[in-house]
């Protein structure tokens, strides 16, 4: 896909970056009604929409299709970007050299409880199983492998049984200090190559695609989406988000279920509400 391929267009905003989960997805897992509508009319009028999710190809392709999409996909919180027509990667990162402290120290002190998912060539490998693993594969629509990977993988998922993610991510901190991470639910941790995240995989296809920051809007609920919200020049947080993205945001909108997304699209193309 080319810079050809995204025209030019009187908005004040021509990209929408969204989240998916808590974002455009609501808790029973289907696209928010009243957000896909409005993502429509965006798209009618020139907006060109993009997502950035945590989840891998084989989980987020299917929103990205019912929604109409062919634009590339912000997959694994920003270690890799997606050309869903050609298949491509337009960016894809892996843990190299924090994986071996990672697998060898980290993983063997997790506390009872805490599981861990690696993934890797577009598959899902259990490293720790953990009772929390099988409502995660659920939600995110995933087969879990129960061998581990045979290369670096692109990230690691750590998933706890209800306790915060604090004191993990101060493990991993000890042995992995280039390692990313990030919250990306209450229970999530994910670690990821160093350089990754959303806000890096969106200034990449800002630059690969000639777009002024400026002129992207984006959206999020957890704090994996606070990086990029900052970035965009209109960064938006869903009204029942995590404290710390409605902090960061320069508007709070509806929450996810109430049509987030559409609140979102609505300032953009009609202003700021009366």
């Amino acid at each position: 896909m080319s810079a050809a391929a995204f025209p030019e267009t009187g908005l004040s905003h021509a990209w929408i970056v969204t989240d998916l989960d808590g974002t455009l997805v609501d808790r029973d897992l289907g696209l928010v009604p009243r957000s896909v509508e409005a993502l429509r009319r965006y798209r009618d009028l020139g907006g060109t929409v993009f997502i950035a999710t945590g989840r891998n190809e084989e989980s987020a392709t299917p929103y990205h299709r019912e929604l109409g999409l062919d634009t590339p996909m912000i997959l694994y919180n920003g270690a890799r970007i997606t050309d869903p027509g050609t298949g491509a990667h337009l960016l894809d990162l892996d843990l190299g050299p924090v994986w071996p402290p990672l697998r060898d120290l980290v993983l063997p002190a997790l506390p009872d409880g805490v599981g861990a998912v690696a993934f890797s060539g577009g598959d899902a490998h259990i490293l720790r199983p953990a009772p929390a693993l099988t409502d995660y594969a659920r939600r995110d629509r995933i087969a879990l492998l129960p061998d581990p990977p045979d290369r670096p993988p692109t990230k690691v998922m750590l998933i706890s049984d209800g306790r915060s993610p604090a004191p993990l991510a101060d493990l991993v901190t000890r042995h992995c200090p280039d390692a990313l991470l990030v919250q990306s639910e209450d229970t999530y941790l994910e670690v990821l190559p160093p350089g990754a995240g959303k806000e890096a995989a969106l200034r990449e296809m800002a630059a690969r695609y000639g777009m002024d920051v400026t002129r992207i809007a984006a959206i999020g609920d957890n704090p994996n989406d606070t990086g990029m919200i900052r970035l965009a020049g209109l960064g938006a947080a869903v009204g029942d988000g995590h404290p710390q993205v409605l902090k960061a945001a320069d508007i709070v909108v509806a929450p996810c279920s109430e049509g987030a997304v559409a609140d979102l699209v609505g300032r953009i193309l009609d202003g700021p509400p009366p």
